[in-house]
């Protein structure tokens, strides 16, 4: 065995045997394992999601209480929409495959290509996040942030290539903890400030009419929906079981639906309570830390317990940044094996490897996001406006997709058409008025450049496309040259020598 045998045997481990009837079972996920394996991305958007939306609202956070209950309100609307994706494709492809399928195969490949960018940009965005997080208490690596991030997008890159649920086994206690002392802080934050839980929703009423009566229900309208639209980047990830679901253990769909309401559950809890938090402790913008840093000091105090917790909590947010990265790793190569099935993208972008993972998308993501991370020199700034935009263009294609299914079952006799038709309706008017305000908002501080990246993978996909058609075409052609038909028939049999050899051919 070579030394580059040997290296890749440690580093990846051994074959897997995809004809071994028991093989599915130790590659494929439960639902608790896929909630943190595909979940970790939406869970971790709670770091900056509820930021964004509450520094909004400016001179008016009692309007964080409204905020708060349409943030929880719209992650189970998403969710419940998901799970009509799940029930339609137990076969996995989600946003890509409901767009083919039910509104033409050339918008599937606007939402296709908006997923790809998406799970590019989600893995720069979450490791260049949890870097920041992690140097903000270590000033003086500074100088090495970029190359911990490249060593980071390596190592995922690395654990992936080992398989699915072993990369989910090592982020396990990161995710676990992450979930234990934020769901501890919002629990005990707000049991502290109980007297104040009790005014705030009249406090925040009076406050309401104040405000309308002084600048008008249309500028107040228009500030609260801005701030919603904003923590828009809170219901990224909610897409990525539906896009997984062939990796799921049986049965897929109800894995896929517990583990929607796993994720349901987690970030709207977690985004709505922080939200409180702020509001409760009066949070407000310090130069050098997140919110999330500023409200959790609040609570847990100056004292050396205090200050350790803190510690803690914001090593267990980058660690969840980084599982969140994880979760591109996931997710892109499924959305490529998809496409490549319908010829957009190569084909090689179907097979697996021998550890039964996609080799090649792990191995291009991992390129991709490092490239980016890169030519932005980590920049979460510009990062997070390219992030913010393609994921929501996504779930206005699959919402709108399943507005049209349920109108052509109507005739069929489905029942409850109308009624799930007007709920993918209202779940795909909220979507698309993000998608809009955001879009409108951040078109010229860095928008438009994830127009221009989406526009360029639909243009590659396209020139692909147009190959392997033209490929197929010459291969016909070349069947019709190489066909040699019969033009003369034998009327007698010729007489057999026995004299001369014979031959005898075995089927």
């Amino acid at each position: 065995m070579s030394v580059f045998s040997k290296l890749k045997h440690y580093v990846i481990g051994d074959p897997l045997n995809p004809f071994n009837p028991n093989m599915m079972r130790h590659v494929s996920l439960v639902a608790f394992l896929a909630w943190i394996g595909l979940g970790a991305d939406g869970l971790s958007s709670s770091c900056y999601g509820p930021e964004e939306a509450f520094l909004a609202l400016g001179h008016y956070p009692h309007l964080a209480l409204y905020i708060a209950l349409a943030t929880a309100v719209t992650v189970f609307i998403i969710s419940l929409g998901y799970n009509q994706v799940i029930e339609l494709f137990p076969s996995g492809g989600g946003g890509y495959k409901v767009a083919t399928q039910l509104l033409g195969s050339y918008v599937g490949l606007v939402s296709g290509a908006a997923l790809i960018v998406d799970y590019v940009l989600t893995i720069a965005v979450s490791i260049a996040s949890g870097t920041d997080a992690l140097i903000s208490m270590f000033p003086s690596y500074l100088p090495y942030r970029l190359f911990a991030e490249s060593v980071l997008i390596i190592l995922l890159m690395t654990i992936n290539l080992r398989g699915m649920k072993e990369s989910v086994k090592v982020l396990l206690p990161i995710f676990l903890g992450f979930v234990v002392m934020h769901f501890g802080l919002i629990v005990y934050g707000i049991a502290v400030h109980s007297r104040g839980l009790l005014t705030v929703i009249p406090d925040t009423i009076s406050e309401t009419r104040a405000m309308a009566s002084a600048v008008g229900w249309i500028p107040l309208l228009a500030l609260m929906l801005h701030a919603y639209s904003l923590g828009g980047g809170t219901y990224t990830g909610l897409e990525a079981v539906s896009n997984n679901v062939n990796r799921l253990s049986e049965p897929r769909v109800r894995t896929g639906k517990w583990t929607m309401f796993y994720m349901a559950i987690s970030l709207s809890f977690t985004a709505g309570g922080i939200l409180l938090l702020y509001l409760l402790w009066n949070a407000s913008y310090v130069h050098g830390q997140t919110l999330n840093a500023v409200v959790f000091h609040s609570i847990l105090g100056d004292s050396p317990l205090g200050k350790a917790l803190l510690y803690i909590t914001l090593i267990l947010e980058a660690g969840l940044l980084f599982v969140a990265a994880n979760t591109g790793f996931l997710g892109g190569p499924a959305v490529l094996a998809n496409m490549a099935v319908d010829s957009w993208v190569p084909n090689r972008f179907r097979h697996l490897s021998s550890r039964l993972v996609i080799q090649n998308g792990v191995i291009l993501f991992g390129i991709s996001a490092l490239i980016i991370l890169l030519w932005c020199h980590g920049r979460v700034a510009l990062l997070v406006i390219l992030y913010s935009i393609n994921v929501f263009i996504t779930f206005s294609l699959s919402l709108l997709g399943l507005c049209v299914y349920w109108i052509k079952q109507r005739k069929s006799g489905t029942p409850n058409w109308k009624m799930r038709f007007a709920f993918s309706l209202f779940a795909f008017l909220i979507v698309t008025s993000i998608l809009c305000i955001t879009l409108s908002t951040k078109f010229e501080s860095g928008g438009w450049f994830t127009v221009v990246i989406t526009c360029a993978v639909i243009g590659l996909c396209l020139l692909i496309k147009k190959h392997y058609l033209s490929v197929n075409k010459k291969l016909v052609q070349l069947d019709a040259q190489l066909k040699q038909p019969i033009t003369e028939k034998i009327s007698q049999p010729i007489p057999l020598d026995p004299q001369q050899p014979t031959a005898i051919i075995y089927f």
